[in-house]
């Protein structure tokens, strides 16, 4: 009986081990975390709060969950005037999501708090080439020593003067390409009697007026910093630029003009050229007037466009399975056709970073797209050419992020035009606040 029983014990433990072996192979499946059998859920925080845009990127994200099973990921839309203020809650809390939708102001932020992987980063960048991307992209986008990348380019948006070509034409002027040019337009069309200006250019104290002014101010080779990172506000160079900047206002609206009030002009034939972004095509598109517009960006001793490069950032310190997990979800939205299912949620606004995508069929294959085939070169062209403050030699100061976010330049901007000061007093105080700010 003892001997019989001894045998059972045996033989049940043998089943038992047959069973857990069974299970153990049955929860090991690519993409899951080996020693918990679990499912890696990540989390993607952008603003496409809109339902339609929502709808796009759930497709997205099914398409790549059924290409890398194991691997959820869970979309965290989020308003844009909450968001910078949403990311630093999380991050002082250790909770922010493993991958981020940002612009490159705010990647330097994040940079700064160090909430960002950077060898995470360019390893996404990498698998893909850098020649991949247009030059200028890459160049607004490197950390501070100039060896990594604040995130993963997968669109943007350009701006430069957008002109009403048949108006010019009328006119015998040549395309405002350059400062001479552009002064001369603003001139030649000024009738304040009338309520029509000469051009619209931003000059409210906001983050417009910065993007706007910068163009002439990167053009005429003046920048906010230096590659010692000091400040350089009250450079010649700049005195120059605001001075410029001064004199194209007498040719605008008067008073603080905002992102309507630009857009508004140019829109409604007040004005016959004004700075803005490519987020002017879907209006001229859907007002049936893109066949008269042209596209050019200002150029004094170099070209400069501003742009607004849209990045995909992942955090910092993941467990690994998150981080590949995090890799392999970033790396899928630079995927060519992926890629363009991004672009087509804003098309003509959100504009190419890949120069694959600029030229495929599929991306050309949209109406609007269509519409501005006559520019589509000098907008890519305005994508390799742009240049931003702080940016200097291959570096990207991590320092302008809060200078930007202060208000300090904006509001220079805004003295020298509505409030008619002296540029030069106004280019020494601004350079003071930056120098304090730096300080600090």
């Amino acid at each position: 009986m003892k001997k019989f029983l001894a045998l059972l014990i045996v033989m049940v433990l043998m089943v038992s081990a047959v069973g857990c072996a069974s299970n153990s192979s049955e929860n090991t499946t690519p993409g899951k975390d080996s020693e918990t059998s679990e499912e890696v859920k990540i989390q993607f925080m952008h603003t496409m709060i809109e339902q339609e845009r929502q709808e796009i990127i759930d497709g997205i994200i099914k398409d790549f969950e059924a290409k890398n099973p194991g691997i959820k990921v869970e979309q965290m839309p989020t308003d844009e005037d909450s968001y910078e203020t949403k990311i630093t809650a999380l991050g002082n809390s250790g909770e922010l999501p493993a991958i981020m939708e940002m612009s490159q102001d705010q990647a330097k932020l994040n940079a700064k708090n160090e909430f960002i992987d950077f060898a995470a980063v360019k390893e996404v960048i990498d698998s893909k080439g850098e020649s991949a991307f247009f030059d200028g992209i890459l160049n607004v986008i490197k950390t501070e020593d100039g060896t990594n990348y604040t995130g993963v380019p997968i669109g943007g948006w350009v701006q430069g003067i957008w002109y009403n070509k048949t108006a010019f034409e009328e006119k015998n002027l040549a395309a405002p390409d350059t400062w001479d040019n552009i002064l001369a337009a603003a001139k030649a069309f000024s009738d304040p009697a009338n309520k029509k200006y000469g051009i619209a250019i931003p000059t409210a104290n906001d983050g417009f007026a910065q993007q706007g002014f910068s163009q002439f101010a990167l053009s005429n080779n003046a920048n906010v910093l230096d590659a010692d990172c000091k400040a350089t506000f009250n450079t010649p160079e700049m005195i120059e630029a605001l001075a410029f900047y001064k004199s194209l206002y007498e040719y605008t609206m008067p008073g603080s003009n905002d992102v309507t009030a630009v857009r508004d002009a140019f829109m409604n034939g007040s004005v016959p050229m004004a700075i803005y972004s490519t987020y002017m095509i879907p209006s001229l598109y859907e007002a049936g007037k893109m066949e008269e517009v042209g596209f050019a960006i200002p150029k004094n001793k170099v070209s400069a466009a501003y742009g607004h490069v849209g990045l995909i950032t992942i955090k910092a310190d993941m467990p690994e399975a998150e981080r590949t997990a995090a890799i392999k979800f970033a790396s899928y939205l630079l995927d060519d056709e992926v890629n363009i299912k991004w672009l087509h949620m804003s098309p003509g606004g959100q504009q190419p970073v890949l120069k694959s995508v600029a030229a495929s069929d599929k991306y050309l294959d949209n109406p609007v797209i269509q519409s501005f085939a006559g520019i589509a070169d000098d907008i890519a062209g305005a994508s390799n050419s742009l240049q931003a403050f702080g940016s200097v030699n291959g570096k990207n100061f991590l320092i302008m992020g809060d200078i930007t976010s202060s208000g300090i330049i904006s509001n220079a901007v805004n003295r020298v035009t509505v409030k008619g000061e002296d540029p030069a007093k106004v280019a020494n105080e601004t350079n003071a606040e930056i120098e304090a700010l730096l300080e600090q």
